[in-house]
């Protein structure tokens, strides 16, 4: 038991899955990446000046109608079936009422008890084991407008000077993609809903749905936790934690909530249904707000949208023009690349596989392009806090670096310096080796005599390769390297030193 600055309690991870269950689960949104809004031609430009992207539409103004975005729909329809959802030949939009600030026409326009996709499953692998992830419904609705609070030291409304309301993403078309609860994931509940998140972002960028990205708000999730003693026919309240903006806060979000949760049932509380705000820094969640049902959001039929009727041969066109999902391409590249399922896990949870699979397509050989980005361009990542697909370099420039060490222009140490080059904006591999002249020496006459300084400067390591001890051979090669910078081959050094010193 340990209690956190905040004095809430929390119960050691393996203590509390001797006496309960969790049970979690996920309501995902995707923001699509359409031109324009979902009821209006606004544009969708992140990052734009505050209120620029606007109109009477998605501003509420009286009068304004709105028209469906039918590339939003299309998107939604291929999201669905990637998740093999059952999509309806009829649904419509319901207004779901509530006032927020960031809500101008106070309710959103959203999909109720007719959704566009339902019934459908995410399958997902941790540690050698697949979790079924059952998808209640993929739904169509509009993302709200963004709050800033301004003073305070924890930029939400709770001691703010003033705020500011951010019109610009109101109305961009938002998908939100609910899972039914999933039980059974015991110890790994937390590795589970980070699994079901890092599988469905990617399917959703295979899609070319979405940018998915999370840092920027296109991608956001609400996870859903709760326990049950162990061998209990009931499920346990739930908490919802709000807006959890990365993959490893998922996780994280489901591993607190199930330690807070045990020590409020330990003291023989109540866990209460709520909304949690989770805190990237602490790792820890706090209370939000009792959480709605859905009688109180008083959903109705949007009266100014007509239903939508999806044809069902242009639904079947959709999905036989589905690109190949994630879980069948890594499929189908272990088995071309001759890995075991280790190996592609690795490639995996480094966020790795797109990468290598685009420097192999560049000309790589597999083992090349793993090796690169997983050992000299991971631990680079790895220093400066980042993913690898932020580094400032290409796949095809790290196939070009392979490629500059098999023909020998550079070694793997001259490459580490390239890549110096490349990630400091130098340009390409082939151009910073020039410009830095990087470029492994040939039998030269600087090679020549760097050789023969070497020999010449240690007499005693001489007499003891001539004296038969071979091994010693490598404390001269040492020299000539240290002397060249490591521009020199390794094995023409050693050639060279075989026939001045032993007279091969």
């Amino acid at each position: 038991m340990t209690t956190t600055q905040a004095g809430e309690r929390l119960v050691d991870f393996d203590e509390l899955l001797t006496r309960y269950e969790p049970v979690i689960g996920l309501e995902t949104h995707v923001e699509l990446g359409t031109a324009s809004k979902m009821f209006c031609g606004c544009a969708t430009t992140f990052g734009a000046e505050p209120n620029t992207q606007t109109c009477p539409v998605c501003l509420g103004l009286p009068g304004s109608l709105p028209v469906a975005n039918a590339a939003a729909i299309e998107a939604t329809i291929r999201i669905g079936l990637a998740l093999g959802c059952r999509i309806a030949s009829w649904c419509r939009f319901a207004r779901k009422n509530y006032f927020y600030p960031d809500i101008p026409k106070g309710f959103q326009t959203s999909q109720y008890d007719e959704p566009l996709c339902t019934a459908g499953h995410l399958d997902v692998e941790v540690d050698g084991e697949t979790y079924r992830v059952e998808i209640e419904r993929v739904h169509l609705e509009e993302d709200t407008g963004k709050n800033l609070h301004v003073g305070g030291a924890t930029g939400r409304i709770h001691g703010a000077s003033y705020s500011l309301v951010d019109f610009n993403r109101a109305g961009i078309p938002l998908v939100e993609i609910v899972t039914r609860p999933i039980p059974g994931a015991g110890a790994k509940a937390p590795e589970v809903a980070r699994a079901y998140v890092t599988e469905l972002r990617d399917i959703i960028q295979t899609l070319g749905a979405s940018d998915v990205r999370m840092e920027q708000g296109s991608l956001r999730c609400d996870v859903n936790t709760s326990l049950a003693p162990v061998g209990s026919l009931e499920w346990g309240t739930r908490t919802e934690t709000k807006n959890v903006n990365s993959l490893r806060s998922v996780e994280r979000a489901v591993r607190y909530e199930m330690r807070r949760q045990a020590a409020v049932l330990d003291a023989g509380g109540r866990v209460l249904q709520e909304t949690r705000h989770f805190h990237e820094d602490t790792g820890s969640t706090s209370p939000g707000r009792s959480k709605e049902e859905a009688t109180d959001y008083r959903y109705f039929p949007e009266p100014d949208l007509v239903p939508i009727a999806p044809d069902a041969e242009w639904v079947e066109k959709l999905a036989a023009e589905l690109p190949e999902l994630p879980a069948a391409r890594r499929t189908r590249l272990q088995e071309e690349w001759g890995l075991s399922a280790t190996e592609m896990a690795w490639l995996v949870n480094a966020g790795a596989l797109g990468l290598v699979d685009a420097t192999v397509a560049a000309g790589a050989t597999p083992a090349d392009a793993r090796k690169w980005w997983l050992g000299e361009l991971a631990r680079r990542a790895n220093d400066a806090g980042v993913e690898l697909s932020e580094l400032a370099i290409t796949p095809r420039q790290v196939a070009e670096l392979t490629r500059l060490v098999a023909e020998g222009t550079i070694n793997d140490q001259l490459a580490r310096q390239t890549l110096d080059g490349v990630l400091a904006g130098e340009g390409d591999p082939a151009q910073v080796v020039e410009a830095r002249g990087l470029a492994v020496l040939g039998e030269s006459d600087e090679l020549v005599a760097a050789v023969e300084a070497a020999i010449a400067g240690a007499p005693d390591v001489v007499a003891k390769v001539r004296g038969g001890k071979v091994q010693a051979l490598g404390a001269l090669v040492g020299a000539v390297m240290k002397a060249t910078r490591g521009k020199a081959d390794a094995a023409t050094v050693r050639r060279m030193l075989e026939e001045r010193v032993v007279g091969k």
